[in-house]
């Protein structure tokens, strides 16, 4: 009997926890799947790119919130999920501060969801079984279009700065000093949907005269930490990375600076996204918002990791011009085949 009270005790001490259990660590679906309903009224020309699901009668080139209040969504507990990274119980860990504020601000409960790829966070979404994300440049078109995801914010500065820059990194005892040098060299790049680890490239090199998959081969690595920490251990002479992936790492301690040179690198690119799903309730959506923009990052976990001011608004009309271009250079289609 005492041992039976004991793990009744235990059970109603886990399930009284208010906000953001670890919810991911070992689960691979943080609800059930559930179908999206197609926006059959839509009319051709407001769809754009956007999956038969969604519509876009504003012309802001995301999901409009569905008309009828029936396909609204209102739930009591929020999924949230950060884009795929190396060591995602460290992020995890700096995230709780943020999603007490999230369940704080919109009365419900939080809960992290741990994505290993950029597919099973869009997919998550797409089947309403995400609702808050930050998904990274390159795979936020991707969500935008076939998850009606929905983009508001950014890091970034009280001056309405945001960005970080495409770097290519060689071993600082490497013989490579150009981009032509990189010709036959074993080159890592992230993955096929990530817009500085490949899209980018794709679409800039060969103006450096060197082009991707012709002029060398490429390897994709998984991720920008993967790539980076390649090209110390010698697995890569080369690696196109995020700056602010990288930055992050040396802060860490998980290499040293002197250990890379740099040969190229790009104008500033917009970072990750975040957003909700595009069939939320509004005065839900709305808390959402508010919980972002009065997050203050001074002395948080995120703030020391991110070194930013806090959330900033964007639009992915405007902000995401530059990326859709690059997609578009690449010829990318925005299927879930694509994805994978």
């Amino acid at each position: 009997m005492k041992k039976l009270f004991a793990i009744l005790l235990t059970a109603a001490i886990l399930f009284s926890l208010p906000v953001y259990s670890a919810f991911a660590r070992g689960s691979d679906e943080p609800e059930r799947t559930r179908e999206p309903i197609p926006d059959e009224d839509c009319p051709p020309d407001q769809r754009g790119e956007l999956d038969h699901y969604y519509c876009d009668r504003d012309g802001d080139l995301v999901a409009d919130r569905p008309a009828e209040e029936s396909k609204w969504i209102d739930p009591d507990t929020l999924i949230f999920s950060y884009t795929p990274v190396r060591g995602p119980v460290v992020y995890e860990d700096m995230w709780y501060d943020f999603l007490d504020h999230l369940a704080s601000v919109t009365g419900r409960e939080v809960r992290y969801y741990t994505v290993e790829y950029y597919t099973a966070q869009i997919q998550a979404m797409r089947a309403g079984r995400l609702h808050v994300a930050g998904i990274s440049t390159g795979p936020t078109p991707f969500a935008v279009n076939l998850a009606g995801y929905v983009p508001f914010a950014i890091m970034g500065g009280e001056d309405g700065h945001f960005g970080y820059t495409l770097q290519v990194y060689v071993h600082a005892d490497s013989d490579i000093h150009s981009m032509e040098d990189l010709r036959g060299r074993r080159v890592a790049h992230v993955t096929e949907t990530s817009n500085s680890g490949h899209q980018a490239p794709m679409a800039l090199f060969p103006r450096e005269g060197v082009s991707p998959g012709e002029d060398y081969e490429i390897e994709f690595s998984g991720s920008h930490a993967a790539s980076a920490l390649g090209v110390i251990s010698g697995e890569y002479d080369a690696a196109p990375v995020a700056s602010e992936v990288v930055d992050r790492m040396a802060q860490r301690g998980q290499f040293s600076k002197d250990e890379i040179r740099i040969i190229y690198e790009t104008d500033p690119f917009p970072t990750t996204s975040y957003g909700y799903a595009h069939n939320l309730h509004p005065e839900l959506a709305e808390k959402i918002r508010e919980a972002f923009f009065t997050y203050e990052f001074a002395g948080t976990p995120l703030g020391e990791e991110f070194q930013v001011d806090g959330f900033i608004p964007i639009s992915y009309k405007d902000d995401w011009e530059i990326i859709r271009t690059i997609q578009q250079y690449n010829e990318v289609e925005y299927t879930l085949e694509a994805i994978d």
